[in-house]
């Protein structure tokens, strides 16, 4: 197996561009959703965008909560630790985005504020006006687009690993992701990908389309943050790849903000670190939202 380097490990995981969206308010309580319990996921597909969406369904009832992966991921590489555990105080939507995990990929390149719309669209087809949301490096990026593009479908956000300046990555991360392949890509999300993929062989079409993705990457305007008014919880490790200083920035400019350092953790090993993430996830997402200003 060869040896993958930090900036690689990061750049086929990370978040990254955001365009200008326009922003309005949203304060209206989030909307209960009950479903049946069951033993194990209720695996499904719906149709969106174009795309034939593979989703799941975890818990009984609550506040839903969507689970938003990173870039190269699929369900399972980004929340295996922590979807039971949360499931069992609250409804946990789980999808996989264009091209990645069991959901086939279509001809149009991968974008954070697609990824949005598809988000809504998934939200418009099970009903849900109002959820949390929670959405590891791409994933957080896609949940902060949200946030800007559909605010009243936004309660409250966490945000781990997410990135909305180029500086925020440590120096080297973008050569790496000139240079990006199927052989360097991390190996756990290559075999997560060739596990469950419809169609195995874009692999190499797949990691072009993240790499493109992050190359494209531009800086997120100050003021774009400073309208996300939803309660916001910003982790970060403090080791490699995203730069402790970038979260506290963003920490900085969001107006209800909470941040977390994870000591000893970088970018790849934050999905695991179960024991410092169900400690803080379920008293931020439970805890009254702020009252308006």
């Amino acid at each position: 197996m060869p040896t993958v380097n930090s900036p690689v490990r990061a750049a086929l995981a990370l978040v990254a561009m955001a365009l200008i969206a326009s922003c309005a308010k949203g304060d209206e309580p989030a909307q209960p959703v009950t479903r049946p319990p069951a033993e194990g996921p209720q695996g499904n597909y719906a149709n969106v965008n174009g795309l034939k969406m593979y989703y799941e369904i975890h818990g009984a009832g609550g506040t839903p909560l969507v689970l938003l992966h990173g870039g190269g991921s699929t369900i399972e590489t980004s929340f295996g630790k922590v979807l039971v555990p949360l499931a069992k105080s609250r409804l946990v939507v789980a999808f996989e985005q264009q091209g990645h995990g069991r959901t086939a990929d279509v001809d149009r390149p991968f974008t954070f504020e697609q990824s949005a719309e598809d988000t809504v669209g998934l939200l418009d087809h099970l009903k849900i006006q109002q959820a949390d949301f929670y959405g590891y490096s791409n994933g957080g990026n896609i949940a902060l687009q949200i946030a800007l593009r559909h605010p009243e479908r936004v309660r409250k956000l966490i945000v781990a690993s997410g990135l909305v300046k180029r500086n925020g990555f440590d120096p080297g991360v973008w050569e790496s992701l000139k240079k990006a392949t199927p052989e360097n890509m991390p190996a756990e999300l290559r075999e997560a990908y060739l596990k469950v993929a419809p169609n195995p062989k874009e692999l190499p079409t797949f990691v072009t389309k993240c790499a493109t993705r992050m190359l494209e990457f531009k800086d997120w305007r100050p003021e774009d943050l400073q309208a996300i008014k939803a309660p916001t919880m910003i982790l970060v490790g403090d080791t490699k790849d995203v730069r402790p200083e970038h979260a506290v920035e963003m920490f900085r400019l969001l107006p209800h903000a909470q941040l977390a350092i994870f000591p000893g953790t970088d970018h790849m090993q934050i999905v695991s670190r179960d024991d410092l993430l169900l400690p803080i996830i379920p008293p931020f997402l439970d805890a009254p939202m702020p009252t308006a200003k």
